[in-house]
């Protein structure tokens, strides 16, 4: 009965480390915004990169949920982090060429 209440209270605290260490990551570009005029965000841009954020760390929870194994869980997890950096490149120098990002 105490291990299920450690659980449960395991996965409370995650939720906001999660938030916590994606507002942080946020921070950053912010931060780089009042010393350099090289960084040029707006807030379009700290929405598409928190829903990027957001939407991976909630798929690597889900994905450590549900797959049992965890060379499965390592490589799946592995996967969507290198999609993000991908999808990010894109976004931000346009490495791939798609039109819609505007290259």
């Amino acid at each position: 009965m105490k291990t299920e209440t450690m659980l449960v209270n395991t996965r409370k605290q995650k939720s906001p480390n999660t938030f916590a260490i994606i507002a942080f990551l946020l921070a950053i570009p912010l931060v780089a915004m009042q010393f350099s005029n090289e960084v040029n965000w707006n807030g379009f841009d700290f929405l598409v990169m928190g829903t990027l954020l957001l939407s991976t760390s909630l798929s690597i929870a889900f994905i450590s949920r549900k797959v049992k194994s965890i060379k499965w869980r390592i490589g799946i997890s592995i996967a969507m982090l290198i999609l993000l950096f991908l999808i990010w490149a894109e976004l931000a120098v346009g490495i791939f060429g798609f039109p819609i990002t505007g290259s």
